[in-house]
């Protein structure tokens, strides 16, 4: 049986734990990165805690970053100017694959935050919502780069207003 009143607590605590993460992320999000700082808390307090502990690591400097890119597109891919959660967490290229220390050794190519992994369909659907025109005449690889274009246009664009808003 269940006692008395625990049902709204832990509904509540949830909730609680929810806002929590949602302030944490806020005081994160002007020391992220603008595309990371766009997207939704999960990639803000991934990226940011990914940071502060591969700086402890490697300090202060472009491989904390790397790091911390790495482990957000186990989690998001790039959509336009900002980061959205993957249908399945994993590697999102052939470069972060590899892993440590092969992917230093031997680097890939990236796909810049493109889920080059994920189904033609959602390859499809993504490339739709950036408005590439007739995704279905592109095989993967051209989703991919087309992808990777589209999102770097969006990404320009936000970035030039969020200068003219300044």
């Amino acid at each position: 049986m269940f006692e008395r009143g625990t049902g709204g607590n832990s509904v509540s605590m949830a909730k609680e734990e929810d806002r929590q993460k949602h302030g944490q992320a806020e005081e994160m999000r002007d020391e992220v990165p603008s595309t990371v700082a766009r997207s939704d808390d999960k990639a803000v307090r991934t990226y940011k805690k990914t940071l502060q502990s591969a700086e402890e690591s490697y300090g202060d400097g472009e491989r904390a970053h790397r790091t911390a890119y790495a482990s957000l597109k186990h989690t998001h891919e790039k959509v336009g100017d900002h980061w959205e959660p993957k249908e399945s967490k994993g590697p999102s290229d052939p470069q972060a694959a590899q892993g440590a220390p092969a992917s230093l050794e031997r680097p890939k190519g990236t796909a810049q935050g493109v889920d080059a992994n994920a189904s033609e369909g959602h390859l499809r659907d993504v490339a739709r919502r950036l408005g590439i025109e007739d995704p279905r005449r592109l095989d993967r690889a051209d989703l991919v780069s087309a992808i990777e274009k589209a999102n770097e246009r969006s990404t320009r664009r936000a970035r030039e207003r969020d200068r003219r808003g300044r």
